[in-house]
């Protein structure tokens, strides 16, 4: 969380899992997402969002109109919704918390917000943390069952063609529908 004051950013208060990388490698890996964070936010204008590449990592960044910023970096498959989602819960429970004239005279240690840690814990997996991503995980996994079936009744030696002649439910009516629709939609092929 930082506070974009007319020339630069200020910390107001951070977060950090590092277990990724190795002991020795962690002050040095802090330092560099501590001067991206700082640089990204005074280069996004205020009231603005905005995900940045850099190297295997996502940089996401909102920039408030009250100047109030936060900043998660993660990899590139978590989800970027997921990580715009969290900054505007910290932002807006930091904002409540911390009375926002205070903002541009605050150092990080001044700052009393556990909040930020438990949220750092809580979204390390999307999944849990995002209803909507386990929605549409869940019906991602329907999606791809549903393919496996279909393509198990087209193993087993069945063609949709046959199975329409052989059945009984479907009237004459809409036989010759699927006939006619077959024959409309054979004239055109990619390849």
């Amino acid at each position: 969380v930082l506070y974009k004051g007319p020339t630069s950013a200020t910390w107001l208060k951070s977060a950090f899992d590092l277990q990724s990388f190795s002991f020795f490698q962690r002050r040095s890996v802090e330092e560099f997402m501590t001067f991206f964070c700082k640089t990204i936010v005074e280069r996004t204008i205020a009231a603005s969002r905005q995900s940045v590449k850099e190297g295997e990592y996502m940089c996401h960044v909102y920039v408030r109109s009250d100047n109030l910023a936060g900043v998660v970096i993660s990899d590139h498959e978590y989800p970027t919704r997921v990580s715009h989602t969290l900054i505007t819960r910290i932002l807006d429970e930091f904002s409540q918390k911390i009375p926002p004239p205070s903002w541009p005279s605050l150092t990080e240690r001044d700052v009393a917000f556990p909040q930020l840690n438990n949220y750092l814990a809580k979204y390390q997996n999307p999944r849990e943390a995002d209803a909507m991503t386990k929605i549409q995980e869940d019906l991602d996994e329907t999606k791809i069952i549903l393919h496996h079936a279909i393509e198990s009744v087209l193993q087993r030696g069945e063609k949709l063609d046959d199975l329409v002649a052989k059945s009984e439910g479907l009237s004459i009516q809409s036989k010759a529908f699927y006939k006619t629709a077959r024959k409309t939609n054979s004239c055109c092929t990619f390849s």
